[in-house]
């Protein structure tokens, strides 16, 4: 399954609001130079956070954008929804409502679905848990600068291995 720019660019923008002062909107030409992105694609990206309520914007001279609420109480699924829409492991998965359910396309053709459909589901379910489970915050707390010191240890690099040598 492979997000596209619009999920990366979205959830590095959110990253960069979080980062912000929650009373300090912030404009994105600051987010784009800072993050080196363009800025004609994140004004489409961010006009689709605001119409799913994680951003907001002030206008005026000391105007911009910022979380709509804390990033603690946004989660990446919410994120990623707004950006790609359902999470879908197949194209043979179709959207199936408007929260972002998906169902196998080949239900209708025996009233069952192939026999892959058991594992797909489980797929983009763990993916949607995974989304479900991260904050954030945690993202804006993962990429924060780290104090000097022995590193911590890695989230990321603690999960299973892909393949086992037998």
């Amino acid at each position: 399954m492979i997000f596209t720019t619009k999920a990366e660019y979205g959830v590095r923008l959110l990253v960069e609001l979080g980062r912000q002062p929650a009373d300090a909107p912030v404009s994105l030409k600051a987010i784009a130079e800072a993050e080196g992105l363009p800025l004609a694609y994140l004004e489409r990206i961010v006009a689709l956070l605001k119409k799913a309520g994680l951003v907001e914007s002030t206008r005026g001279a000391h105007g911009g954008y910022r979380l709509s609420r804390p990033a603690a109480l946004i989660t990446m699924d919410e994120a990623v929804l707004a950006l790609e829409g359902a999470v879908a492991p197949m194209s043979c998965f179709v959207d199936d409502s408007e929260d972002g359910r998906v169902l196998c396309s080949h239900v209708a053709d025996d009233h069952q679905g192939c026999a892959t459909r058991l594992l797909w589901t489980r797929v983009q379910g763990g993916v949607t848990r995974a989304l479900q489970g991260t904050t954030l915050q945690e993202l804006v707390e993962f990429g924060a600068p780290k104090p000097a010191g022995p590193p911590p240890p890695d989230p990321v690099g603690s999960a299973l291995p892909l393949h086992s040598a037998a």
